[in-house]
């Protein structure tokens, strides 16, 4: 098993390199699964270093926990920030990170509601979960998984969640209503992220091509015309999409991703993970993961600054 996982990172990781470089460049890569596996499990069956010697939680205030992150995002049963990350899941807290999960390589990331996320990706040594994990779930807040679907088969790059059910992508992009039963959808690009909007209506996917929105759930897509050559997208209400380039640079788009204004400002950095919410009064809140750290922007993105406190 361990063989497996390492031969598994390793493989996974030259992709992502590839796919990153490949989409700035305007060219396109593929993303596959490796396979095998079991069932469930929860923070105790976790080792406290992952098996690359990842930082532990709480090591450096303004230092990410882990050298790989996959993804960003709040929990809106309180607001606390989280990353999905090589080593597992990682909660904010007022100076540190603190991991809440198992270490499990947690690739593609969706918070469905308080205390609800999805995830995918890879389990870590002593983590009793197939090779990948297929899709998982957790209802505490990241301390307990539970295998969905798709255990052995399919590491997810990106997933996305809206009533309307989920939209993951591995080298087919698939769509569920259930988390369990799922149908192939054709899209003839292979998505670098695919975000739904919150109510479902609209989903846009990122490609080494352009912009691609769908307004039927994933089953048809067109192209979007003038739209700007983005890697990830996130939406922060029905009609508010955040995009960012492989440069790092921000874009708006205050119509369900019709069309698209540069915010001002850049990250200076590759984008590895990014969310966008509104604050309690109302602010767009952008939070961008690059290698430097979380950048916080909270005025469209006109500027950004370091998003942890301590």
């Amino acid at each position: 098993m361990t063989r497996l996982r390492a031969t598994c990172h390793r493989r996974g990781g030259a992709r992502r390199r590839l796919v990153a470089l490949a989409l700035a460049a305007f060219g396109t890569a593929g993303l596959a699964a490796c396979g095998a596996g079991s069932s469930s499990t929860s923070p105790q069956a976790a080792p406290q270093e992952s098996a690359h010697g990842a930082p532990a939680a709480g090591a450096g205030a303004a230092a990410l926990p882990s050298s790989h992150v996959h993804g960003v995002g709040r929990d809106p049963a309180d607001g606390a920030l989280y990353l999905a990350t090589h080593d597992g899941l990682f909660r904010r807290t007022d100076t540190t990170w603190q991991r809440v999960s198992p270490v499990i390589d947690l690739m593609g990331f969706a918070v469905a509601g308080p205390g609800r996320f999805y995830a995918s990706g890879h389990p870590g040594i002593g983590v009793d979960f197939p090779q990948p994990v297929g899709l998982i779930e957790s209802r505490d807040a990241g301390r307990s998984w539970v295998v969905r679907s798709r255990g052995g088969q399919s590491d997810f790059h990106t997933l996305t969640w809206s009533p309307k059910g989920l939209l993951g992508a591995d080298d087919v992009l698939r769509a569920t209503t259930d988390g369990v039963t799922w149908r192939d959808l054709a899209l003839a690009e292979q998505p670098r992220a695919v975000a739904a909007s919150p109510d479902g209506a609209k989903v846009l996917a990122t490609t080494a091509n352009g912009l691609r929105a769908s307004a039927d759930y994933g089953s048809t897509w067109a192209p979007v015309p003038n739209s700007p050559l983005l890697l990830l997208v996130a939406w922060a209400d029905p009609k508010t999409v955040v995009g960012v380039t492989p440069e790092g640079a921000a874009t708006v788009s205050t119509d369900a991703g019709l069309t698209w204004a540069d915010a001002g400002a850049s990250v200076g950095a590759e984008p590895a993970a990014l969310s966008a919410s509104r604050t309690a009064e109302g602010k767009l809140e952008i939070l961008v993961v690059t290698s430097k750290g979380v950048e916080r922007s909270l005025d469209s993105g006109a500027s950004f600054g370091s998003a942890l406190t301590g």
